[in-house]
Order: C-alpha cells, then structure tokens, then sequence
C-alpha cells in the first residue's frame, strides 16, 4: 500500500467530475484524483501519456490525456470512452488565440531523463547550448516537422523550436496486457503503479503478475495473464504459470510485460534526428496475443486483424490501413508491437517501422491555426468600399463579394443602359514566361495558344485528362515568351497547381508567377465605358479581345478588352493596393455619365442573358466541350493536348445529353429543377436561370437528355412550358461587346 501523503496545512482542490465534485492534493495530475477518488477509467493505465485510456473532456478541450493534466482547483473533467468521439462544445466567442512564440536555438534535447540529462550535460561541456524539454517541466513536445521544428506546448504556449540539430531521449514504454477483458478498470503498467503509490493512492489488493514491485506492498505471481475477469473493474485475473493456468482475486492487477522504445518522435524526425539512450534501443517483439484489443483507440480486437489477414491484406502497412489499427490518438504506442508480432507469428515479413506523421499529441484547433491570421475567407482590397456603399455581402468561391448593393434593378440597367464598375480582383491570375511557355500552352489547353500574336487574348477551356472542363478563362500573350492566365475565382489553386504540376511532369522551361492577390481587377461595363475611359484620360484603348499596359488615374493597369457582360467591358488589372484609388477615380470620373457598382446577383444575369458558363455551376465532372456545345474551342489540327486522348475516344459516340438553352415565362425557376421531356420523363434539370429584364422573360441553362439524338423543342419547367432557344439570347451577333 501506499503511504499516506495528505499535507496537513495545504487544503485539497475540488474538481468537477462528471457533474460530481472530487478532491486533488497539491502535486495530483486528473488522473490520479480520479483514481484516489474511485472513478478509475477502462482498460490498462500507464501514467505516462503512451495510451489512450485517459483521454478525456478538460475544461472544454477534448482528448486530453488526464495524466499530463495538473490538477487545479475549478477543473470541469468529462471523461469519454476512448472509442468514442468527443462531444462537440458549444461555440465560447470568448476563446482567445493560443500565444505562439518562435525560438531559434541550438539543439533541442527532447526528454530529460536519464539519457536526456547525459547528452544536455555533454552538448554543455563540448560548448554548445542544448534546451531541454520535459514532460515534467510542464513541456509537451506534439510535433516533430522539417527544417527542423520542434512544435510543443509550453507553460500554455505554442513553441517552435527552429534548431540545427535535435536529439530524442524519449525513453521506453511499458507494454499493456492484449488478453480478453484488458479494457476492465483497474489494470495498471508498472509505471502507473509506482506513481500511484508514490501519491499515496491505496490500491486495494494488488496482484503484481511479473518480477515484482520496489517498496510497493502486492503479492507477486509468475506466469503471464491471459484472461481478466469481472464486471467494470477487474475482479480476477487468469495466468498461466509454470503449475498451469490459476485464477487469482485481486483489486487491482499489475502487469508487467517488459518495455518498447518509445519512437514515434523519433520516426517522426527521421534523418534529422539523433536518438539515444532506450529510445534508440532494438525493439524486441511480444509474443503474439491471441485475443483480446489489440488497439483501444479504434477498439480494433485480434479477430478484426484475422479477418483482414485472411482476405489478403498481408503486409503490416495494408493490416494497419484495413482495420484503422495504429491510426488513433496515441499514434500506435500500445498497439504497435502488436502489430508486428502478429505479422511475424502469421509468417509474414515485417517491415522497418513506419514513418509517423505529425502530431503526436492532440492539438486544439487554435493551436492548429497559431500564427496564422489568413482569413477563412478572402475579402479584395475594395472590400471595405462595397460594405460602405451599402452592399450586401456573399461568399461564392472562397470570397467576400458584393451581391447586391442597393438596387438591383438600377445596377442592371447601369449595365446595359449607362456603365458600371464591378469588382473582379477574385479572379486567379498568373503570368507564364520561357523559351517553352507557347508550346507548354499549347499542351495545357485544347485551343491553340501558339499563334496569339502579342497584345492579343484568347479565350480557352483548362480540361482534365478525362477531357472534362474543369476552369476557363482568359490567355493573353504580352511578349513572345510571356503570357498572363486567368482563371475562375473558385478554381483558381486548383488551376494554379495543375499549370505547375503539368510544367514540372513536363520539364517545360517556364517561370510560373501567382498573381491572384497580387493584383486588383475593375471590370468596366456598358455602351457608355469607353466615354468613362476617356474621362479617366485614357486616348488609346484596346481593341475587342486585345490588351495594352497603361496608366490609369496614376495608376499602373493593363486593360483587356472583353465582355462577360455583353456590352463593352475593359478589365483594368492594376497592384491590389491602388484598388480603393482607383475605384474612386473611375466613379468620380463616370459620375456624369450615371455610373453604379453591380453586384453578382446582376452579374449573373447578365452573363446568363449572354450563355456564358459558370464552371462549376453549369458544368459537371464529365462536361467536355462538346456536351457543353462548346466545340470551337477545341482544335484537333494542331499536337498533342491535355484531354486529347479522351475526346478522341469518345468523339464517335452519339451524345447521351448537352447543356441547352430554354426561354419560358413567368419567374426564374429554382435552380436544380428537374426538366420533363414531352413523354412525360424527366429529362434533366436547370444549372441556372434568371428573369431578363431586357427581353421580358426567363432565361435558363439546363442539361438536357437527347432523344433520338436532338435536344427537345418543348419542356415543362416548374410546371411551365420551356422552349428551346439556342444561347446568346441578348445581342446573339455580340455587336454591343465590339462596339
């Protein structure tokens, strides 16, 4: 038994367990209160922070291992089985960001024990200037990464440790008991015991099964457990010893198995890391368990590992993946061994450890985001302007956007009758330059880019392998080696990592610059835009489709000329922060001229009025250009292409549906709406629709069925007869964009 250690003068702590108020002594970590108090979690403790069996709710954060958590008066515990998911918490808008510090050092030693000590003592002595971090010292290393980086959690901050070497003194584990009824209370590792001992924690009657305690009052058993018997709490433990199996009572059993390097650290850092002491010490195997849970985390049990053994998954990486085994909260420290014995025992070869992937220990999703302030959402340098003329804000495609400002119906006809600003700094932009950027290009999108003379745009789908279009956008030549990309706002990383990927797998001579927060964009739109250009002192504009690099207001843009709208549009990319000047300037200067800013709620129906595609909106995971109507874009005269491969293949097939276009009277329809062919089918369904003011009726989008190889003349639409209109529906001659 232990000896009791109550301090006379020192008043105990009082924690809420559960709802129910338990007492901690000066010096008590959670665990050992709950246990001193009676309230002893399922399966084997250790006191080390190896296994999952402590994990609980502390004050709110979840998976939090109650032995590394210091007792403190006010504590609120909620302990959860360790198969089960945490609760979620409320919202608490009073939760303050972790502190975050950076440290540059020398050597950081990663344990202090023994082995810890000795290397900080001779780093000392040989002149170098080692920080040690320790458990004990209330320093919780939770990640090793490259550079390298020593992430831990100290006195209640983030620590990065930036250090020219690492050294990992992380010491053994004690092994657990895998036999039928190791999840039941009371079953502890020999370091528990010691711990609980050593805290005056009376254990009841302690059955030690191995060589035997130092000072610890329990009687010694030879043999090995195979069977723990009772009902929460362990009753009885069965051993088989040198005199055969024997059942003996107890109230708390110890079990000790012998030890295993403690190196998920270690396989964490790899090459840039120095192990010593146990933790680098060979791993000895255990013997094979027959039954029993093998991981608690993912309450993976023996037969679960038979059974994938016996559909072929043979190797310990496919065991460890097809049964979630080794994945869970204490990254394998109890299962492990386990694993590699039960591959060995079955025959099997046993691979070298796997390499362990960061974090060791749980992090907070605030301490996940320590030190970065990047909002979840983007907002463009004119966001503050929009929200001062009133705007109404969205988020569509990883942005903060103007929706409406404050009259729909008075942006729209700025648009078509006067001019209007909008912002279009969302879009991804990029700049391509080397000997190889025209024929990488010409690789890259099925149009050809080759023969684009300098100062001239093109449009152009980005397809996938699959041939399907997954971003459009504009590509401009500025030189003959230089080339400026854009790409939709919601695709634009997307976009950004397959021109890269594709230059890489390529070995194209290319430099590949984002430009997407870089740069500001103003779109302005309407037949009176090129008088507000000229207010703005501009003589010289580009043609339609084509660019130049100007100054505007004093400000550096280049315009393009284009149309998303339908009516004369020039696009002025300029450095994001002169976006809020140049706003003023443009609005000042088209003041006479009736101008106003329009929103995406305009905007998509005017683009919609047009039969402009929004990727992503009117556009499927198997939408190729010709499904989409949009084969021009295609030039098959010209070498190879990404998605080349794929159009030719299904070129020859008849086309089972295709984006269409439909007028019909009345409302917009919701989008998503199934579409009923003649016959009664349903024969597809709307992508996008909007009332036009200018023609006085629906405008949609929709995927439509081919019967007998042709789109349907008539539908029902939100029970209303849709007819078939092929797109553009406003200016089809596109006379007002070229204007």
């Amino acid at each position: 038994m232990g000896v009791d250690l109550w301090p006379s003068k020192v008043p105990p702590m009082q924690l809420r367990v559960d709802g129910e108020t338990i007492e901690a002594r000066e010096g008590d970590d959670v665990l050992t209160a709950l246990i001193r108090a009676g309230q002893t979690p399922g399966g084997s403790l250790c006191l080390t922070g190896d296994c999952p069996n402590c994990l609980a709710e502390v004050d709110g954060v979840a998976y939090v291992r109650m032995c590394r958590t210091p007792a403190r008066d006010g504590l609120t515990v909620s302990p959860f089985p360790v198969a089960d998911p945490p609760p979620l918490p409320a919202p608490d808008p009073a939760v303050q960001p972790t502190p975050h510090r950076v440290r540059r050092c020398d050597v950081v030693v990663v344990g202090g024990g023994r082995a810890g000590s000795a290397e900080a003592e001779a780093l000392t002595a040989a002149g170098r200037n080692p920080i040690v971090l320790d458990e004990s010292d209330g320093a919780e290393v939770l990640a090793i990464y490259p550079g390298p980086e020593v992430v831990a959690r100290q006195n209640g901050n983030l620590v990065r440790f930036q250090s020219d070497e690492i050294v990992i003194a992380t010491g053994s584990a004690d092994l657990h008991p895998v036999v039928p009824g190791s999840q039941l209370a009371g079953i502890l590792t020999p370091s528990a015991a010691t711990h609980l001992s050593a805290a005056g924690v009376d254990l009841g009657d302690v059955v030690w099964v191995g060589p035997g305690p130092a000072g610890m009052d329990a009687r010694l058993v030879e043999g090995r457990p195979i069977r723990f018997e009772g009902q929460t709490r362990v009753e009885t433990v069965v051993i088989e010893g040198p005199e055969g199996e024997a059942r003996v009572g107890c109230d708390t059993v110890v079990v000790e198995l012998g030890t295993y390097p403690r190196d998920v650290l270690a396989r964490m850092a790899g090459d840039s890391a120095r192990v010593v002491g146990s933790a680098a010490s060979p791993a000895t195997l255990p013997p094979c368990p027959g039954a029993g849970t093998v991981c608690p985390c993912a309450g993976v049990e023996m037969s679960d590992l038979d059974g994938v053994w016996e559909r072929g998954f043979r190797e310990l990486e496919l065991v460890k993946r097809a049964t979630l085994a080794g994945t869970g909260t204490c990254q394998g420290g109890i299962c492990s061994p386990y694993l590699r014995a039960y591959v060995a025992d079955r025959g099997g070869e046993v691979q070298p450890s796997f390499t362990a992937r960061p974090p060791a220990r749980q992090l907070t999703l605030g301490e996940a985001a320590d030190g970065h302030h990047f909002p979840p959402i983007q907002r463009t340098t004119l966001d503050e302007i929009h929200r001062a003329a009133g705007a109404r804000m969205d988020r569509m495609g990883g942005w903060w956007r103007p929706w409406i400002y404050t009259n729909p119906e008075s942006e729209y006809r700025a648009v078509r009758e006067a001019v209007s600003l909008g912002d279009a700094g969302t879009l991804g932009k990029m700049l391509v330059r080397g000997p190889d950027a025209a024929d990488f290009l010409d690789f890259l999108y099925p149009g050809r880019i080759s023969d684009l003379r300098p100062g001239r745009s093109r449009y152009a789908l980005l397809l996938a392998e699959s041939g399907a279009v997954f971003d459009d956008g504009l590509v401009s030549r500025l030189d003959e080696d230089t080339f400026a990309l854009t790409f939709t706002t919601g695709g634009a990383g997307r976009a950004e990592a397959w021109v890269r990927d594709w230059a890489t797998g390529r070995g194209s001579d290319v430099r590949i610059m984002d430009r997407t927060h870089s740069l500001g964009a103003i779109n302005v739109t309407g037949p009176r835009a090129t008088d507000l250009m000229r207010r703005a002192g501009l003589e010289e504009l580009p043609r339609f489709m084509a660019h130049l690099r100007t100054g505007v207001a004093g400000v550096p843009c280049r315009i393009y000329r284009l149309s998303f709208t339908g009516e004369i549009s020039y696009e002025l990319h300029h450095p994001a922060a002169s976006s809020p000047r140049l706003w003023a300037e443009l609005m000042q200067a088209g003041d006479a001229l009736g101008v106003e800013p329009h929103g995406l709620a305009t905007l998509l129906t005017l683009r919609l009025e047009k039969g402009h595609i929004i990727v992503g909106m009117d556009t499927e995971p198997d939408s190729t250009p010709r499904r989409l109507g949009m084969d021009w874009a295609v030039d098959f005269g010209k070498g190879d292409f990404l998605g080349r491969a794929a159009l030719e293949r299904t070129g020859g097939l008849d086309l089972d549906r295709r984006l269409s276009g439909f007028t019909l009277d009345g409302p917009a329809p919701t989008e998503g709406s199934p579409l009923y062919l003649p016959s009664g089918e349903m024969g597809g369904w709307v992508t996008s629709a909007a009332w036009s003011p200018t023609l006085g009726k629906t405008v949609a989008l929709a995927w439509t069925r081919l019967v007998d190889g042709e789109v349907t003349d008539r539908a029902l639409i939100d029970g209303r007869t849709a007819r078939r209109t092929d797109p553009p529906f406003y200016d089809p001659g596109g006379e007002r964009a070229r204007a």
